[in-house]
């Protein structure tokens, strides 16, 4: 029996007399590809930031290989074996590839003192973030500024930057917004190619993204859960065709999603 990488149960939030996230459950294998979906204002953002301990949940509990998180910081979560990728561009502009890539690792490090460290005195993570580049083929690009990037390339370098925490699960917001056709079509099939230990939870409008990466959804309506399941099962829902995947979603299959289609 695959033992559940994440458990959330009975998860609330309010703020004040609005409830954000009602009575949520998940559970994700160790290993699996899992995206929730829905339109802005739908809680998956809220959803991640519980989860990730920058919001406190007003009631429910969230456990990683079965040990829960309550009360626990986003640091200590991190340690639990999390790592986050956000929708909006967090790198260090001014500083290179492998610069932003070892003040990661350092940063995750288990040594507090280690991040204030110069690279020559501390080879071995210069090592890690060079097979970490290399792993999301950002090695040729290691001395250029990240200001000197092209989009897709800094979506690469946020990935990157998450894998320097060498998480057991891995949450990404939106992994290819902005992305180009091409672009986004290097980084589905980068993140495709890690590992198969790693568990990943995707928020993502682009249903295309969805698609290709993960093979169970949830979808989220005003913080309720509106269905769940697999490709076809989310897809087929009558309720989500309608406010999630529009009208014509009764005419559209998972395997030949169309390139501009997404959820809003």
């Amino acid at each position: 029996m695959v033992e559940n990488a994440l458990e959330i149960r009975g998860l609330n939030k309010s703020f004040g007399a609005l409830k954000v996230i009602c009575n949520f459950d998940l559970s994700i294998p160790t290993g699996a590809r899992h995206a929730i979906i829905g339109p802005n204002g739908a809680g998956k953002t809220t959803l991640f930031n519980l989860v990730t301990g920058w919001v406190r949940p007003t009631s429910g509990t969230v456990l990683v290989h079965g040990q829960p998180l309550e009360m626990k910081s986003p640091q200590a979560i991190v340690r639990a074996g999390f790592a986050r990728s956000f929708q909006r561009n967090m790198l260090m502009e001014g500083l290179t590839v492998l610069e932003n890539l070892r003040l990661a690792c350092q940063a995750f490090s288990a040594s507090r003192w280690q991040m204030f460290q110069r690279a020559s005195g501390c080879p071995d993570v210069v090592k890690k973030a060079k097979s970490i580049a290399e792993r999301l083929e950002l090695d040729n690009v290691l001395t250029r500024l990240v200001r000197e990037l092209s989009y897709g390339q800094k979506r690469q370098l946020e990935v990157a930057i998450a894998l320097c925490a060498e998480p057991r699960i891995l949450l990404m917001d939106e992994p290819a917004a902005g992305t180009s056709p091409s672009e986004r079509k290097q980084l589905i099939a980068l993140i495709r190619g890690l590992s198969s230990d790693l568990t990943l939870l995707l928020v993502d409008h682009d249903m295309d993204v969805v698609f290709e990466l993960c093979g169970q959804i949830t979808v989220l309506s005003y913080g309720k859960v509106l269905a769940s399941g697999d490709r076809e099962t989310v897809s087929n829902n009558p309720s989500v065709r309608e406010a999630y995947l529009g009208k014509h979603a009764r005419d559209r299959q998972p395997q030949a999603a169309s390139e501009n289609s997404a959820v809003h």
